[in-house]
């Protein structure tokens, strides 16, 4: 029964992803599943750790990141093609999500590194005393990696502004410095430093390694050590990684030919 359902979500999944300019509601996703609309949502949340609309805006703005820095299609053309009827809402998805606009994403590629270094602590109202989050990002069994990205997020999915994050030459030990106290999620990521992140079609194929654990209760005050995180290679039920590593990536290449 589990591999069922498992092959019934990877079913809409692919869908989604060959297709993500067509309106698919949650009735389209679960025929195509054959599960009732109510079973469908539960399964779906289960096997991917999202629900189903946030698994498919992700991958929208994921070709949105792809269109942008392969073809010469405007913004406007782009943002149909991933299924929005207004560019305006195009626009301010992409920018919360990503960090940049559109158009500003596609001058610049990313920013990841940089927005580590410019992350300031959150504040919380009480003023409650932030702590340290420490841990490990282990190898993945097969497969070299370059740089890894570490994130401290709100929720399951790695987009938009992260809590705290660092970048690591590769994988071992790191610290999260000036934690408020919260519920979050730590992912991570890193690209294969023999591939251009950019002509990735998915984040399924070979080259993207990724891990997380949570949900993480932080307390006040406290120094929190984690389990260590074994990066693995990405899957197709694993939502898409909106925050990339190309500049990252560079730089890891630069090393490498020192």
């Amino acid at each position: 029964m589990e591999g069922d359902v498992e092959h019934a979500v990877r079913k809409v999944v692919e869908t989604m992803r060959e297709r993500p300019g067509e309106q698919f509601t949650i009735d389209d996703m679960a025929r195509t599943a054959m599960f009732s609309k109510f079973h469908f949502t539960r399964m779906f949340q289960r096997v991917t750790g999202v629900s189903p609309s946030r698994f498919l805006a992700a991958v929208r703005l994921q070709e949105a990141k792809r269109l942008l820095v392969s073809t010469s299609l405007s913004v406007t053309e782009i943002s149909l093609r991933v299924g929005y009827n207004s560019v305006g809402t195009f626009s301010y998805r992409f920018r919360t999500s990503v960090g940049l606009s559109p158009s500003l994403y596609r001058e610049l590629g990313e920013c990841t590194q940089q927005m580590c270094l410019d992350s300031k602590p959150l504040l919380t109202p009480s003023a409650a005393p932030a702590t340290t989050l420490r841990g490990r990002i282990g190898r993945p069994r097969e497969g070299d990696v370059g740089l890894v990205f570490v994130g401290l997020f709100p929720g399951r999915l790695p987009h938009g502004r992260p809590v705290r994050c660092t970048v690591l030459p590769g994988p071992g030990s790191y610290v999260l410095n000036d934690v408020v106290p919260g519920t979050w999620y730590l992912l991570t990521h890193s690209v294969s430093a023999d591939r251009s992140e950019m002509l990735r079609l998915h984040d399924h194929d070979p080259g993207l390694f990724i891990g997380s654990i949570g949900p993480i209760t932080i307390r006040p005050g406290t120094s929190t050590r984690l389990p260590e995180i074994t990066l693995r290679p990405a899957d197709a039920l694993d939502p898409p990684v909106l925050l990339s590593l190309v500049s990252l990536r560079t730089n890891a290449l630069g090393r490498r030919r020192d």
